[in-house]
């Protein structure tokens, strides 16, 4: 006889309609109705003036500049995110649980903290800027400095997303491996790197749609001179401060397709790995 009867384990969850109902309540408030507002404002303007506002050549440059610096901070998170993963999981060394935590700055620290703290130390006069600046490296007032301020406030998606994967990995199987005649880049490709990449691609998309929509930290380091530096969400932030908000709107609904994509692009991944690694 079971332990538990069907209707006793239906009990194990009370409350379940309430939870859910406020749950749904919540999701409705706070992210469904302002993007739901957001895009009503868009298709008031009618498809003729939507496309005139999100195609002028500064809309474009702005996307061009969004786009190139969030692809580039991906990049280099994708790469040191999973190496500095790599290493808070696998080494023992002494800092190694104070670096763990600074890890989680980005998170903790305003962005326009952050964005005054890499212009103290980029800008022309900065500790590292003084330096770059003869060299012909401009980071500061420069899309390199946009690219630098993305990639500080969105590698921690990176980590902590691949960090807890990388965890659970079982070092037997590794162990099996290698007593097989595996080498360490065959253990990696054949054995870890399925394992975690669900995660990766997970945090490299996370890390993309934030910097896409950064704001705080790039607007102190960027100058925010038009078709150089100006980004996507300081345009809306412009719009909205001479109350043109059907422009705003449309220039945020770009960004919203953009993040959406994003995300349609990694489940598709996702769903292919997970596909290849059932069939194999």
């Amino acid at each position: 006889m079971p332990l538990f009867s069907k209707s006793s384990q239906r009990g194990l969850l009370p409350g379940f309609s309430l939870t859910l109902g406020v749950t749904l309540l919540y999701f409705a408030i706070i992210v469904a109705l302002p993007l739901l507002a957001m895009l009503y404002k868009s298709v008031n303007l009618g498809w003729s003036d939507f496309w005139t506002i999100i195609s002028s050549e500064r809309a474009v440059a702005t996307y061009k500049i969004t786009v190139g610096a969030a692809l580039l901070a991906t990049l280099f998170n994708a790469l040191f995110g999973l190496l500095l993963a790599w290493v808070l999981v696998r080494y023992e060394f002494p800092g190694r649980r104070l670096l763990d935590a600074v890890v989680d700055l980005p998170f903790a620290l305003p962005t326009a903290v952050a964005g005054l703290a890499l212009v103290t130390v980029f800008s022309a006069n900065g500790w590292f800027g003084r330096y770059l600046e003869p060299l012909g490296v401009k980071i500061a007032y420069a899309p390199l400095g946009i690219a630098i301020a993305m990639m500080f406030t969105s590698i921690p998606f990176v980590i902590r997303t691949v960090q807890p994967v990388l965890e659970d990995v079982a070092v037997d199987v590794e162990e099996a491996a290698r007593s097989l005649g595996a080498t360490n880049w065959q253990i990696f490709a054949r054995v870890i790197w399925p394992a975690i990449f669900p995660a990766f691609i997970a945090g490299c998309s996370l890390s993309f749609a934030r910097s896409l929509g950064e704001f705080g930290a790039i607007v102190f380091i960027s100058g925010n001179l038009p078709f150089e530096t100006e980004v996507m969400s300081l345009l809306v932030f412009i719009r909205l401060d001479e109350y043109d908000y059907p422009a705003a709107a449309a220039i945020a609904t770009v960004m919203l397709v953009l993040a959406f994509l994003m995300l349609f692009v990694t489940n598709s991944i996702q769903a292919w790995q997970l596909r290849y690694a059932d069939r194999s």
